[in-house]
């Protein structure tokens, strides 16, 4: 039964790569989202439908090979698995989410989703972004929390294909499409959960919102003291320490 650990946006599975160095377990799989530094499968057109749908494709095939797995979704892996927890139960042992305040009927998307969520302007930024010198947006990883040797991994796989695919991502997701997953996720309190909230993520709601919907589900709540939106990079020892806590408490 291993841990699927799901990236999310604009990210490539890099980030786990410090937290995964401090977890005892070897059997982690980071699966990459389609168009996030790799190609996406022909005719695919990144909405969040369909990421959930290859997302359960990949974990099908996980399972039928070893059985359920432990989900641990930052981010859009958090949303996408979310829904695939609450579609498919029955393929995870386990799941741990940080975002869980997206499904909350209040939620309001952060100032960047609702720039990408317009037409024009969501293109307009990315045009900006990839004209931008690649040590400045390194640099502006640095500013949001994100380490400089991963931040110039993802700099560099932030390219045009990128940009299309959070584009079409982001603008599926414009509310109340996010309300409508969150009325359907009942069915993922039949598997044990971990509500994570970072006190310094602004991105999420997580000490509000967050909070209250893991309370719906009944999962268990970890606070990673001290951290924002990339709690595996800035802690990864607590952050792998709280998950095999958890996943070993199952």
């Amino acid at each position: 039964m291993p841990a699927v650990l799901l990236h999310g946006n604009p990210e490539t599975p890099v980030i786990w790569d410090p937290f995964v160095a401090q977890l005892t377990r070897t059997d982690v799989i980071t699966p990459q989202l389609p168009g996030f530094g790799c190609p996406t499968p022909e005719g695919f057109g990144a909405t969040k439908e369909e990421y959930v749908d290859w997302f359960l494709g990949v974990v099908e095939g996980i399972v039928a090979d070893q059985g359920p797995v432990d989900l641990l979704g930052h981010d859009w892996g958090g949303g996408i698995g979310m829904r695939a927890v609450s579609s498919r139960p029955e393929l995870f042992r386990s799941w741990a989410c940080d975002v869980l305040g997206l499904f909350h009927p209040d939620y309001v998307w952060h100032d960047f989703a609702q720039i990408w969520q317009t037409p024009g302007a969501g293109e307009d930024y990315f045009a900006q972004s990839l004209a931008t010198p690649v040590d400045d947006r390194i640099a502006l990883f640095e500013a949001i929390g994100i380490p400089r040797d991963t931040g110039a991994k993802l700099a560099v796989a932030g390219d045009e294909l990128m940009g299309r695919c959070v584009l079409a991502l982001y603008r599926s997701a414009a509310q109340p499409a996010m309300v409508a997953w969150g009325a359907e996720l009942a069915p993922a309190a039949t598997v044990p959960g971990l509500s994570i909230t970072a006190p310094l993520d602004p991105f999420v709601q997580g000490e509000t919102l967050g909070v209250a919907v893991g309370e719906q589900l009944g999962a268990r709540r970890q606070v990673m003291e001290g951290q924002g939106h990339w709690w595996m990079l800035g802690d990864p020892a607590a952050g792998a320490a709280a998950l095999e806590a958890f996943w070993g408490s199952i």
